[in-house]
């Protein structure tokens, strides 16, 4: 009978170990899931070429502008996905590059907060940023001034310039959820999303915004495809 009772007990310790440690697991399984997002367009990219007549040995002698960006696949890059309404998402900040006259990455997103701004070009630039839900911006950085930091504390499309060098342009996606940029095959991948009903947003500095209601599952993958349609 003592026998029976010590072997008992000792299953019960071990079937509670087990439990503790499947425990935070399953937890973190159930906390949320993926959101992969494909974007197309139904058209011909639009690319702009001009020539280049200010500080020409840091920023060359031609500049490409992408105002719509088509892969092989008519797949739309740099447009932003995001799920606004999801609760508890982690702060992301931005940071923005100002190398070879263009803002690098060209779009970014941050969920409101603090964003950073480099000067990797070693000459004067000048943030002007268009911006009204948050306050604009029309700041000389020296090339000494490697890096600054601006605050956008509301959510909003803020587009970004600099007034010496009139071609550049950028733009910051200020996302109070789970937000992300499709890359060149139109794809970005929105992580831990709250499970249940999410709107997903689909915005494109050129050609307007796109939503759609998805059913996200714990722990899995939900795909959710938008075709933009030119203007």
């Amino acid at each position: 009978m003592r026998k029976v009772f010590v072997t008992l007990t000792a299953m019960t310790l071990v079937g509670s170990a087990v439990m503790l440690a499947a425990g935070p697991r399953l937890a973190g399984a159930q906390g949320g899931g993926t959101v992969e997002v494909e974007v197309k367009y139904n058209g011909a990219p639009q690319v702009e070429k001009l020539k280049v007549n200010k500080d020409t040995e840091k920023c060359g002698q031609e500049t490409t502008i992408e105002k719509v960006a088509v892969g092989p696949n008519k797949g739309l890059a740099n447009a932003v996905a995001s799920a606004p309404n999801a609760k508890g998402a982690k702060p992301v900040k931005a940071v923005v590059d100002q190398h070879g006259c263009k803002f690098v990455p060209h779009v970014s997103v941050m969920t409101p907060g603090e964003m950073e701004l480099k000067n990797s070009d070693d000459i004067l630039h000048n943030i002007h940023t268009y911006s009204t839900a948050n306050p604009a911006i029309n700041k000389a950085q020296p090339k000494f001034k490697k890096t600054m930091t601006e605050k956008f504390e509301k959510p909003e499309m803020i587009k970004l310039t600099c007034d010496v060098h009139s071609w550049m342009l950028g733009w910051l996606a200020v996302v109070p959820g789970v937000a992300a940029v499709t890359d060149t095959n139109g794809v970005a991948k929105l992580e831990n999303v709250p499970a249940g009903k999410q709107k997903i947003e689909v915005w494109h500095s050129t050609l307007g915004k796109q939503d759609k209601e998805v059913d996200v599952k714990a722990g899995q993958t939900t795909k959710v495809s938008f075709e933009m349609k030119g203007k």
